[in-house]
């Protein structure tokens, strides 16, 4: 059995690092982003979202004709920033600069699409909606505060560091795995979710502590939120397309960034995390991009009940668009030869 060797950290990372050393940080406050901002954004948030650590150990056995010995490689954990989450007040509107060029039309489009096709009457004040002519979801920006229910778009992007820190990641970058106005029936009518259990019986999937703090019920996964603060309520919109997308075979229309099992690439065996759970930092965390970049990563659903400023200070958008990436746990070892198991010394996630 040959000695273990830990892996090195990504060349890649130690290059993005020496190269935006001298762009602003994560004190930094923007409305917009672009791909530098994302990548700046992200190295400096790895002393708290990488959460990098040795997990165990996978077994081999390699053969060369009659001849076979065993071998082990180290398995790595860390968390991937998988996906960028946009919610904004309108289609056409994410933050991210480089996504909205490429999709902004597309979901657009969707919608439009589904308004004609389906008629213009029949989905009520949509349009009213995305002009913000009636309803509008912002009334106050300054002080974030709003009427209880509000609309949201979302677009769910895969983030320039997607694999590329050292475990190889289930997204791709600049790949869209959520555009809201492509799923109008899903995102604007809550079909059919608006009957489901989860939908009915309150307390049940829950962003924080129901009845004494809650940010909001993570069913129906749809744009329409009841919550007076603005960036809670747009953390809300961000946890219900997390949910949706992790999994499979949801009544919506999407891509999914797959959760579970194992896959190979890279020279490595990798285990995906598991579908994303609300308030449990274990299936993943968020990142605030903009409108103030954060250099830390939690799960939604702080309790700030007793805080003067609330979790939502400091993080109001003028323009009332949000984005986050999410960062979800991976482990991975490199293939050695045909697998015989592994050894998980610490837990991982």
């Amino acid at each position: 059995m040959n000695p273990i060797s830990i892996p090195r950290p990504s060349l890649k990372i130690l290059a993005l690092a020496f190269a935006l050393s001298n762009i602003a940080t994560a004190a930094q406050a923007l409305e917009a982003l672009n791909t530098g901002t994302i990548l700046s954004g992200t190295v400096s948030a790895l002393p708290s979202c990488l959460r990098l650590r040795v997990v165990g150990v996978c077994v081999w056995l390699v053969c060369v004709g009659p001849i076979c010995k065993v071998k082990t490689s180290i398995k790595v954990g860390h968390r991937n920033p998988d996906l960028v989450v946009s919610v904004t007040n309108g289609l056409g509107k994410n933050p991210w600069t480089e996504a909205n060029a490429l999709y902004s039309a597309l979901d657009a489009g969707g919608a439009s699409s589904m308004v004609s096709s389906m008629g213009g009457s029949m989905l009520g004040g949509i349009g009213a909606i995305e002009t913000g002519t009636s309803g509008a979801p912002d009334q106050n920006h300054g002080s974030g505060r709003k009427t209880n229910l509000s609309f949201r778009e979302s677009q769910a992007v895969g983030h320039p560091l997607a694999g590329e820190i050292y475990c190889p990641s289930s997204a791709s970058f600049l790949n869209a795995y959520y555009l809201s106005g492509l799923d109008a029936i899903g995102w604007r009518w809550q079909l059919p979710e608006i009957a489901y259990p989860q939908s009915l019986v309150p307390g049940w999937r829950e962003i924080g502590n129901w009845p004494l703090n809650t940010w909001g019920s993570v069913y129906p996964r749809s744009g329409w939120i009841t919550q007076t603060d603005q960036p809670k309520a747009a953390a809300v919109a961000a946890q219900r397309v997390g949910d949706i997308v992790t999994r499979s075979a949801e009544p919506h229309l999407y891509q999914q960034l797959e959760s579970g099992g194992t896959f190979e690439a890279d020279g490595k065996l990798v285990w995906r995390p598991e579908v994303l759970k609300e308030s449990d930092d274990k299936t993943g965390d968020w990142q605030l991009m903009t409108p103030a970049m954060a250099a830390q990563c939690e799960a939604f659903g702080t309790n700030d009940t007793v805080s003067v400023s609330g979790w939502a200070g400091g993080k109001v958008a003028s323009g009332g668009d949000y984005a986050w990436t999410l960062w979800r746990p991976y482990s991975c070892c490199q293939i050695k030869g045909i697998f015989l198991g592994s050894v998980d010394v610490f837990p991982y996630p």
